[in-house]
């Protein structure tokens, strides 16, 4: 794979109405980010509104906050966090706010379906080394189905290594509880850890082929005790 075979990609994923011709959302804004080459992938649930006027990941208040916890994973800026990873996700096009307008809609299964391929096709294109699967539905697709609290802090696999992290959208109350925020504290970590390896100069060592679906988890630090459940 190439950097002219992602280029082609990304023109035709923009091109995509799938959704829109299956009359599961009235509009095509495919919305994704990143360059070859970049170690890093972060895989969310689907854009906002903000990202459906700006066509850039993570650009609203979510996407703030995510620029925080990347500071915290020691990324220099928000930029260089951009510059190193992908972003892209599970549905590539805003689904719509809920019918009471208090958030947006749940990507809908069918529009998931629709976008697989294109996730799929980056993974192979691109063979990141480390893939962010930011909020529940994106650790499912991956990991199957399990609470935040045996997910958040640990990695899983080994080529590409995932880090599952909450989703800081402001409506989740999932952080509200002390034991998550060191959860997640732990989880960025992690990603430090990860991001100061890549850094280094690589040494050649065979690759292993290991298998997104077949995970084994790994504790960025000691596990605590009497931890709380996900309300």
């Amino acid at each position: 794979m190439s950097r002219a075979s992602l280029l082609a990609h990304q023109a035709a994923c923009r091109a995509c109405h799938a959704c829109v011709d299956d009359r599961i959302i009235p509009e095509a804004n495919p919305t994704f980010q990143g360059e070859w080459g970049a170690p890093f992938f972060l895989v969310g649930q689907a854009p906002g509104p903000s990202e459906r006027v700006s066509r850039r990941p993570f650009s609203g208040r979510a996407g703030k906050e995510l620029d925080r916890w990347m500071i915290r994973a020691g990324f220099e800026s928000p930029d260089e966090f951009r510059r190193q990873t992908y972003i892209a996700a599970l549905m590539r096009c805003f689904p719509g706010r809920n019918a009471s307008v208090t958030g947006d809609l749940r990507p809908p299964p069918a529009a998931i379906a629709n976008c697989a391929h294109w996730l799929d096709a980056e993974l192979r294109i691109l063979k990141p080394k480390v893939l962010m699967l930011v909020g529940q539905m994106a650790i499912n697709r991956f990991l199957g189905p399990g609470p935040l609290e045996l997910r958040v802090g640990r990695r899983f696999g080994d080529s590409p290594v995932m880090v599952p992290l909450p989703h800081p959208s402001g409506t989740s109350r999932w952080l509200n509880q002390p034991a998550n925020r060191e959860r997640l504290a732990e989880a960025l970590a992690l990603i430090a850890d990860l991001r100061s390896s890549i850094a280094k100069p690589a040494r050649a060592r065979p690759h292993t082929g290991a298998s997104l679906n077949a995970p084994s988890a790994t504790r960025s630090r000691q596990p605590q005790k009497n931890r709380s459940k996900e309300p």
